[in-house]
């Protein structure tokens, strides 16, 4: 989508992951830009995430496509924002079954296994990948497509990388109303631009929420050249407001639960997933799959798979559970961590070190469409994109290149 000249200026609202990757990728083509983001800092679902750039799991075909489209580019940009700690470790999915051998052995014999990077492994050759793994299973399923990035440290170490006079960062700084090229923070001060593109997360209410409930809102699926088209806004302008009683088309909200230890002390060489994870990703969908015994009750009830991620400083990330109905609880649920801590503990083999935090997050994904994220047209010269669900951290510079495109 050409939406301006070469000396055209992008305003981005949101200071997550997808914001800071328009501001990226506007800056990539030369656009200057304006990035507003209502809290001091990003603490939105963008840093309450593994951190994981996932290949492995993605459907085949556009979902996957646009998975390795965003690998390529978080290698670029990582090259010029080192701070972002990313690392192309890859991930190894643990079987502890012959149930869940047969999917991942159905899986590596896929025609798009070799996009993916798949490997079936024994278990010593799983050891030998990542010795830190001295529980027992009987073998793993190897993706070296996947890479690992820092969330706590990304979204700074990303906008240090586009410091100069064509990009301003305004923190504390809340979109109160849009229109046509501007928009209006809490202040009273308007800044302009010929694009304004609201990525306002997992908040459905405030200047996205009209245009999330309005009928004209779609989700678009990636490869459609960045048109925009949906709701439209009598007049040009609009207030930020809620819609009490709605709920936003295509769209849903989803609360996780996660964790993180104190250092431990062998370094994981990849990122690590069990097998209940063949039941969450569509890479996995496959006749076998559907021979998989029962989740144990505590995973069932909290829609949890393990994921593990060790950070720089050596501790690990763990999660993650899924919960879809709203009101979410304002606690977290100490069952699903039990279980999960189990899970970790045995595929390592030794006791975990102590838990130094514990956290829940919730992010936003569209529903009821094959489209991967949703963007629509908000008034003329304003987009709204938001809702790529847990493929945020892994897609967002892909999805935000299409914007410009």
């Amino acid at each position: 989508m050409t939406v301006m000249s070469q000396a055209g200026r992008v305003v981005i609202v949101g200071g997550g992951i997808l914001g800071t990757m328009h501001a990226v990728m506007a800056r990539r083509r030369g656009y200057a830009v304006t990035h507003l983001e209502r809290e001091p800092e990003g603490r939105g679902a963008s840093v309450r995430n593994f951190g994981l750039i996932w290949v492995s799991g993605r459907r085949a075909g556009a979902e996957l496509a646009l998975a390795l489209r965003a690998r390529e580019l978080w290698a670029e940009i990582a090259g010029l924002a080192p701070g972002t700690g990313f690392r192309p470790a890859g991930s190894l999915t643990i079987a502890t079954s012959e149930a869940e051998l047969a999917v991942m052995r159905e899986a590596a014999a896929l025609p798009d296994a070799k996009q993916r990077e798949f490997e079936m492994l024994s278990p010593d050759e799983v050891r030998s990948v990542n010795p830190a793994l001295r529980g027992e299973f009987l073998g793993g399923l190897y993706c070296r497509a996947d890479a690992i990035a820092e969330p706590r440290v990304a979204l700074p170490a990303l906008r240090a990388s586009l410091t100069g006079a064509s990009y301003e960062w305004l923190p504390g700084r809340e979109a109160v109303e849009v229109a046509s090229g501007g928009v209006r923070d809490q202040h009273g001060a308007w800044h302009r631009g010929d694009l304004v593109v609201l990525c306002t997360g997992a908040n459905f209410t405030g200047v996205a929420g009209p245009h999330l409930t309005a009928t004209g809102a779609l989700a678009v699926a990636p490869g459609a050249g960045g048109t925009v088209s949906g709701g439209t806004v009598s007049g040009g302008t609009v207030s930020g407001g809620t819609v009490s009683g709605s709920r936003p088309t295509g769209l849903r909200r989803v609360r996780l639960q996660m964790l993180q230890t104190l250092p431990f002390e062998p370094k994981l060489t990849t990122a690590l997933a069990d097998g209940d994870s063949l039941r969450y990703y569509p890479a996995y969908d496959v006749p076998s799959r559907s021979a998989l015994p029962p989740q144990a009750a505590a995973a069932a009830a909290n829609r949890a798979q393990l994921l593990l991620v060790q950070r720089l400083d050596g501790s690990l990330t763990i999660g993650d559970t899924h919960s879809y109905d709203e009101p979410f609880g304002f606690d977290v649920d100490e069952t699903a961590y039990d279980h999960l801590l189990a899970r970790a503990s045995a595929l390592l083999g030794v006791p975990l070190p102590r838990v130094q935090r514990r956290w829940a997050g919730v992010y936003s994904e569209v529903v009821g469409t094959p489209a991967l994220y949703h963007r629509s047209a908000v008034t003329p010269g304003v987009v709204l994109v938001t809702g790529p669900g847990g493929r945020g951290m892994t897609c967002s510079p892909a999805i935000a290149e299409e914007t410009f495109l």
